[in-house]
């Protein structure tokens, strides 16, 4: 723990509280090319920090939802804190997730820290099984603490890359994935960088993690850490977000949803150091496969928080529909219909795949691997259809709006009121607002959260293509028509045993 974190005395409750931990941090924040001296004050940046901070508060609004009871500590933790130790916790994830998205219309950033530390929980556990390490009573000591405190937990997974044919320890530079440049009996030193970082500015704590499988030549990329934010040697560079700068103009209506937004960052490691207590992972070349097969696992079905944010959006189109006047026209009516399927698919497969969790050794449970690269697979396509048809029903003023400094002005303003009216029992400021949020979610900052994250964050969608190609189980599936054609030789009770034991594998019962 840093100086910081080991000598608050009482742990974070309220979004105040939260909100207040990142204050007089000495972070090495870059916006604009310049040094960001207070990220919790500056106009693009806050938006994001208000999303986290309404996790803080729906704990406290909604403890059976948003918080839990901890196996490690026997004392009500937050949520996104809590180790999954039976179905019913990893289903409940699902419906927080689901409730800050309606809450934000946006990505309040949480979702990765929680499924870095649950996937962690159980590879720790099998890695020490096989090699005798210590790796998960270290783990479960930092969880303590962190549960003690009640801290924001980033994960840090998506290397930059490089040349992608190459593999890690094959990179014209090894920066190009996160490394370890020196160990010494203390602990390790990591240089490289993460990119895509969902939150990290907003987190107390960095868990790094390797983002791909690994051969034995890629032993020192091999490392999973916890690293503090503020840590020595960190340096981080603010990713642009559409329509961002619209944040620092004054005003409440151009930027669409003025309260909460997503935050993405780039974090470069140079020559960090990693007390042996706080690494989990050090050279285990062979458990890295596993951990990114886990934490996508979990994070995939993550993305029913999509449907939190649809539903916002959905919403955002009933509403402008009203305000034009035509909610009750049924091409209108039918395409609401068309996005509120889209949106209910999305989170149908995500907690089904929660609800088929099953106990992993560590007695951590993990959701159903296959429906959760389904889930996934869904939120590549159908957030894009939905914020189609939102512009749809929006109409041409989405995109056309004149500025809220024209409808302020006295030389245009009246004009604007005027001929930008719907309804006539609607302000036009309203409808104005509902367009710009509309624009928002679908072109503007959050678009980020909503679409291209959609597409890319957990995996593209290749990476769930892969998934399922690897547990379709199309022979048992063949053998199954053979059977019902009467063109199968074996016995029926072989067959019969194999849908045992497929049933047995996906609901966890006997048949």
């Amino acid at each position: 723990m840093t100086a910081q974190t080991a000598t608050r005395k009482q742990p974070l409750v309220s979004s105040e509280d939260y909100i207040n931990s990142l204050r007089g941090r000495n972070l090495k924040v870059y916006l604009f090319g310049e040094l960001v001296e207070d990220i919790v004050e500056h106009p693009m940046i806050r938006p994001s920090i208000n999303a986290v901070a309404e996790t803080y508060d729906l704990a406290q609004r909604e403890p059976e939802l948003a918080s839990a009871v901890s196996e490690l500590t026997g004392e009500r933790v937050n949520r996104f804190l809590n180790i999954a130790m039976n179905r019913d916790d990893v289903v409940l994830q699902n419906k927080m997730q689901r409730r800050l998205g309606q809450l934000t219309g946006t990505c309040f950033q949480r979702c990765v820290g929680m499924d870095a530390l649950n996937s962690l929980y159980s590879t720790t556990f099998e890695i020490d099984e096989t090699n005798q390490t210590d790796y998960h009573e270290r783990l479960k000591l930092f969880i303590t603490e962190v549960q003690r405190q009640n801290l924001v937990i980033g994960g840090a997974m998506t290397d930059v890359k490089g040349d992608r044919s190459l593999s890690p320890h094959e990179q014209a530079d090894p920066d190009l994935f996160v490394h370890i440049t020196k160990r010494t009996a203390k602990g390790v030193h990591v240089s490289g960088a993460k990119a895509h970082q969902t939150g990290c500015l907003n987190s107390h704590w960095l868990i790094i993690m390797p983002t791909m499988r690994l051969t034995e030549n890629d032993k020192d990329y091999a490392i999973v850490g916890a690293i503090p934010v503020e840590a020595e040697g960190i340096t981080y560079i603010y990713g642009r977000q559409s329509c961002d700068t619209r944040a620092m103009e004054g005003g409440t209506i151009d930027v669409g949803n003025a309260n909460f937004g997503g935050q993405e960052a780039m974090v470069i490691l140079d020559d960090v150091f990693i007390p042996n207590e706080l690494i989990f992972m050090n050279g285990e070349y062979d458990f890295a496969s596993m951990l990114v097969e886990r934490f996508t696992c979990y994070h995939r079905r993550s993305y029913v928080c999509k449907s939190g944010v649809g539903d916002v959006l959905i919403g955002a189109a009933a509403q402008i529909a009203d305000y034009n006047g035509v909610e009750k026209v049924s091409h209108i009516k039918e395409k609401l219909v068309e996005m509120t399927h889209l949106n209910e698919t999305i989170y149908a497969t995500g907690i089904a795949s929660s609800y088929q969790s099953k106990p992993t050794k560590s007695g951590a449970y993990l959701n159903d691997d296959m429906i959760a690269n389904v889930c996934k697979h869904h939120v590549t396509k159908m957030p894009y259809e939905i914020g189609r048809l939102a512009q749809d029903l929006a109409g041409g003023m989405v995109v056309t709006m004149p500025s809220e400094k024209d409808f302020r002005s006295a030389a245009v303003g009246g004009l604007l009121e005027k001929y930008l009216k719907g309804r006539a029992a609607v302000s036009t400021e309203n409808r104005m607002r509902i367009l710009r949020l509309i624009e928002n979610m679908t072109l503007g900052r959050n678009a980020v959260g909503y679409l291209t994250e959609s597409m890319h964050g957990a995996g593209s969608p290749q990476a769930q293509r892969i998934q399922i190609a690897r547990q379709m189980q199309i022979e048992f599936k063949k053998n199954l028509a053979r059977e019902l054609a009467g063109i199968d030789e074996r016995k029926r009770e072989v067959l019969t045993s194999e849908i045992a034991d497929y049933f047995g594998k996906v609901f966890d019962t006997k048949v």
